[in-house]
């Protein structure tokens, strides 16, 4: 998701030029925003000696060296398709003299001196007539060397082709990505659905077909600030907008209402408050949403977790809230070489995760409601690469041992279903985004479970209450929206088997399927409530 004028959580991931972005936000439209290729592939870059280096660089493997001279400021470009009249952030981080990052031609930002790597982030939107924008990063003349990692273009893309790359190479949203492995063998079908495991029974109070949407609550952009009142009694859950640690690795996680400045109309905290338990007095779940674009949130020790335990625990007590929603985006969680085994993870920030929401979930106890937002990337694509396995990106499929570890007080999983490359179904086919076909094909996969990647080991399906999916509000919002009208035709399919195209359902029909969820509350007032006014009545007309 992301706070930008579109989606959360986050994240445009690809797998495999799949993917050219990751979500509950929006989609990096950069090629290789990461240098991950370990090369300039995507960029086109001046200065004799400019590449991708080892050494240093902010994440991941590699990183850019623009070799700046007395006659050269080694300007590195790459050309994009945007949408005209919309709101797009361009940020990266940087180290050097005199590095400027920037949109050709319209808003730039730069920093004099930065000896570690340094964030630069800035906002534009674009013309009404714009199609295309270039964004640029260089030094200066006669300062020497620059480095540059992570760079990202967040915003709303152009829809992606229907035919996937033949060459996997995943990238997430303002993160790099390694080159992945060849796609998997068409012979890797499972011949059965898994058995979903047990788990307890389901959080009362909660709707059977639940709508499910974020509130900006610490932040305004292009959709406007709505007050906690003024939100409709048809959304069932609310999910705030965004906790965010105090640094990566610290685990404190604080939750700031917007400003005043920010957001003039804005309630008191009195007023926040009280609306939050007059919602709750009607039956609905007001949740701190952890994550999202900006809030990476690394548990690398015990220290850590154990702050990130008691920082939320102080942040639902004080609100009255009814729980957690984990919305861990970019390089949240990863796995480390040889974490092959989603059923027993060994990388720190999954172990001492999965540790807090235990934590969390025995200090609430049964009216604990936990739902999750990750992106396809970390989930679905788990089938093809898993990251433990040093097969791509270590962060693919990263979700699954959260996931697993949960599984029996898990309320919801509501994966993004946007800002996402092709996926690898269980039709052992690659699903894009924009039309039914994507919604049914991820959202099997989560109810009949599938084999990890080269594991030997197979993800059990959830319960068909736990599974809900993750849609945009409106065009504005993210990548991957479609008419009201296509997510009904999915959600039919999944719950009664009709209407589902030349798509086989693997998990079997899902009476029981939880709902809806959408980036954001904010959007759909913004487009006049299409979404609620039209998938309201739909869940109710549900078995």
């Amino acid at each position: 998701m992301k706070r930008v004028a579109l989606v959360l959580g986050a994240a445009t991931l690809l797998v495999t030029g799949i993917f050219v972005a990751t979500n509950a936000y929006a989609a990096n439209l950069l090629s290789n925003p990461g240098f991950e290729s370990g090369s300039l592939s995507g960029w086109s870059c001046t200065g004799s000696g400019s590449g991708a280096v080892t050494s240093p660089v902010h994440s991941g493997s590699y990183a850019l060296n623009g070799n700046a001279t007395a006659s050269d400021n080694a300007q590195c470009t790459q050309t994009v398709s945007v949408q005209p009249n919309t709101a797009y952030t361009l940020s990266g981080w940087v180290r050097g003299n005199y590095v400027y990052i920037g949109v050709t031609g319209g808003a730039s930002t730069w920093t004099p001196t930065a000896s570690a790597y340094t964030k630069l982030s800035v906002a534009f939107t674009t013309g009404a007539s714009q199609t295309s924008v270039q964004v640029f990063l260089h030094g200066w003349y006669g300062q020497g060397a620059y480095n540059a990692d992570d760079i990202s273009l967040d915003g709303p893309g152009t829809p992606p082709t229907s035919t996937p790359p033949t060459s996997p190479s995943a990238t997430a949203s303002a993160s790099p990505s390694p080159t992945q492995s060849a796609s998997p063998s068409p012979s890797k079908s499972p011949s059965t659905s898994p058995t979903p495991s047990s788990s307890t029974p389901p959080v009362t109070g909660l709707a059977k077909h639940a709508l499910i949407g974020y509130m900006h609550a610490s932040f305004a952009n292009g959709s406007g600030y709505i007050r906690m009142a003024d939100i409709p009694s048809s959304w069932d859950v609310i999910d705030l907008a965004f906790g965010e640690p105090t640094s990566v690795t610290s685990g404190d996680i604080r939750f700031n209402r917007c400003s005043v400045a920010e957001c003039p109309n804005v309630e008191s905290d009195a007023e926040f408050l009280a609306a939050i338990k007059a919602k709750q007095a009607q039956g609905k779940k007001v949740l701190l949403s952890i994550g999202g674009q900006n809030g990476e949130v690394q548990l690398t020790t015990t220290a850590a977790r154990d702050t990130f335990v008691n920082s939320v625990a102080a942040i639902i007590d004080k609100w009255g809230l009814d729980g957690l929603d984990v919305d861990f985006e970019g390089h949240s969680l990863y796995l480390n070489a040889g974490d092959s085994d989603f059923r027993n993870p060994t990388t720190p920030v999954i172990v001492n995760l999965i540790s807090a929401l235990k934590s969390l979930k025995t200090r609430y106890g049964t009216k604990f409601v936990l739902t999750m937002a990750p992106e396809t990337f970390f989930v679905q694509l788990g089938y093809q690469f898993y990251g433990g396995t040093s097969a791509g990106d270590n962060r693919a499929g990263s979700f699954l041992p959260v996931i697993h570890a949960v599984r029996d007080f898990l309320t919801i999983l509501h994966v993004q279903d946007y800002n996402s490359g092709p996926i690898w179904g269980l039709d052992n086919q690659y699903h894009t985004m924009g039309g039914a076909d994507f919604h049914i094909a991820m959202t099997d996969m989560l109810k009949a479970g599938f084999p990890v990647a080269n594991t030997g080991q197979t993800f059990p399906g959830l319960r068909p209450d736990q599974i809900a999916i993750g849609v945009p509000a409106a065009v504005s919002a993210g990548n991957g929206y479609v008419a009201p009208a296509v997510v009904q035709s999915a959600v039919t399919c999944l719950v009664s088997g009709s209407g589902c195209g030349g798509y086989t359902l693997r998990g079997g029909t899902s009476p029981a399927f939880r709902g809806l969820m959408t980036w954001s509350i904010n959007w759909d007032r913004y487009y006049n409530w299409e979404f609620m006014n039209a998938q309201r009545p739909f869940l109710n007309s549900l078995p």
